[in-house]
């Protein structure tokens, strides 16, 4: 079938080779270019050669009226290198102003058989017709496919957020840039309307979810068939060949290609359970010791998408490719920086204003400042979260938020669930510390960690242990860094403490002999540690 498809790409425009020649041209534009064209840059050629406008070659080509795609390959491809090629050959600079001037520019280069090389390569003047034909050139050349992109029209916030980005894509040219947050933070909202508002910086805007984890094979036919719908993509056969020929893209248009959920295809944190057979448990944290930490990796047969991100920051192209994620990806930390083209962005929670108009969107309107507050303290502005207690507010208390705040539970129905998934991803070391960090509000900077937070192990292996947890812990969202310290989040400390508490009497005593907590009594004390925090953020 390729075979088939190279020559059916070959035979295009062939009445080209009566009259220049090709060959020749062909040599000197791969000079240019600096490797060889490609089949399908090759029929564009011979198309203009012909006489054949964009719209006319989209015609015969693909059969489509729209000459979008080939408009923009032309002046991000081939018109580049022909510039090239007869700039140098003349000394000066030459433009290539619009697709009628391609024939005679390569006329008076000498390309045409039987055609005396003029001394000058550009004529001063343009003609009407060349005139009318830049102009068509530059009318609807962009292509945006949004795949399946949410409505991000109501957007609350994030203002400095999005400017800052957009910095880094527009002026400082990233190419590169993940939006990371824990479940609900509005990455993938946040991601639609970045795009949306630098979206007339691109030739090609590309959005695309891997919320149910599509092979990456898949994905890269989708995203090169965007680029170039003809028979070329049946050339390619490797994943390897993929990447390099959607780098080739990412090079010669100006591409945004988002990357929506990430982390659907990371693997979880290892699945020792709490409740596991008694000889694991009498292990104890040595258990821990052989398998303390689970690295942010791919998922089995998906490890070519790290392959994918890495070329990505690494080479340089002129597009830029963002994603968002709840983790932060391996290839990432060693490739981002301040000053480099690689870069990461955390959001946390909105700010008080912008949540309160989620509570007014959600009908929460007449309801008094101070226990407004109180919720919004409690949920940190994530807006997931606030959408869905306010819908519960609505539909179990009436809409009276005094009520639901009186009964005391803030972790429930599908925030619960959320938050499961994103904790069962964790090893056993990292519950273990979130469950320490949770009851060690005042020490939670790296400095004053103790050196005995895992018991059985020597002072310089728990320190060395606990700050890879740490470092994982902060790539995975769930706790955030300010300046020196970390903290956690009101909503999340108190799913940890009553999981902590449900999970601690699955077991007897005999079993959890060597867990850092283990007393009878637990239960009481974190109730009371529950309330104790309520009151700090409530009236």
């Amino acid at each position: 079938m390729a075979s088939a498809n190279s020559n059916q790409i070959e035979e295009g425009f062939v009445e080209a080779k009566k009259n220049w020649e090709l060959e020749r041209l062909y040599v000197d534009l791969a000079s240019a270019k600096g490797k060889a064209l490609t089949p399908v840059e090759k029929k564009f050629l011979r198309g203009l050669l012909c006489g054949c406008s964009p719209a006319e070659i989209a015609k015969i080509v693909y059969q489509s009226p729209s000459s979008s795609t080939v408009r923009v390959y032309l002046s991000n491809g081939l018109y580049k290198y022909i510039e090239e090629m007869l700039s140098n050959q003349a000394g000066y600079l030459v433009k290539v102003k619009n697709w009628s001037r391609v024939t005679q520019l390569l006329e008076q280069a000498g390309y045409k058989k039987g055609w005396f090389q003029l001394p000058s390569v550009a004529s001063p003047d343009d003609t009407s017709q060349e005139q009318k034909a830049d102009v068509e050139d530059h009318e609807s050349t962009k292509i945006r496919d949004w795949g399946e992109a949410i409505d991000a029209t109501v957007f609350y916030g994030r203002q400095p957020e999005l400017t800052q980005v957009q910095t880094w894509i527009i002026q400082e040219r990233c190419r590169l840039v993940g939006i990371l947050g824990m479940s609900g933070i509005g990455k993938t909202a946040f991601s639609v309307k970045l795009a949306a508002e630098i979206q007339d910086h691109f030739a090609f805007v590309i959005w695309r979810s891997l919320r149910f984890a599509p092979p990456i094979e898949v994905l890269l036919h989708q995203i090169i068939t965007i680029f170039s719908p003809s028979l070329e993509i049946n050339i390619t056969q490797t994943v390897a060949d993929q990447i390099s020929q959607l780098m080739d893209y990412l090079r010669i248009f100006r591409c945004l290609l988002v990357l929506d959920d990430i982390d659907s295809i990371l693997s979880d944190g290892d699945k020792i359970p709490i409740n596991q057979s008694k000889s694991h448990l009498n292990q104890g944290i040595n258990q821990v010791s052989i398998s303390p930490l689970s690295p942010i990796r791919y998922r089995p047969g998906y490890e070519n998408y790290g392959e994918l991100i890495r070329r990505v920051g690494e080479s340089q192209h002129q597009s830029c490719v963002v994603f968002t994620s709840r983790e932060k990806p391996q290839e990432i930390a060693a490739l981002e920086g301040e000053t480099l083209p690689v870069r990461s962005l955390k959001l946390t929670g909105l700010n008080q204003a912008d949540s309160m108009l989620i509570l007014n969107a959600k009908g929460l309107t007449k309801q008094s400042e101070v226990e407004c507050k109180v919720l919004l303290d409690w949920y940190a502005g994530n807006p997931l979260f606030l959408k869905l207690v306010a819908t519960a507010i609505q539909e179990l208390f009436g809409g009276n938020l005094s009520e639901f705040i009186q009964q005391g539970t803030v972790v429930f129905g599908d925030i619960r669930a959320i938050l499961d998934r994103q904790f069962n991803r964790l090893s056993q070391l990292e519950k273990h510390m979130m469950y320490w960090l949770a009851l060690h509000q005042d020490c939670i900077s790296v400095p004053n960690l103790p050196k005995n937070i895992i018991p059985g192990l020597s002072p310089r292996v728990c320190q060395r242990l606990t700050l890879e947890a740490v470092e994982l812990l902060q790539r995975r969202s769930l706790i955030e860094r300010q300046t020196s310290s970390f903290s956690q989040t009101p909503v999340l400390i108190e799913y940890i403490i009553e999981r902590l508490i449900e999970e601690n009497f699955k077991i007897n005593e005999e079993q959890d002999g060597q867990l850092f907590i283990s007393h009878k009594l637990l239960a009481g004390y974190l109730n009371n540690y529950l309330r104790e925090s309520r009151l700090n953020t409530e009236i």
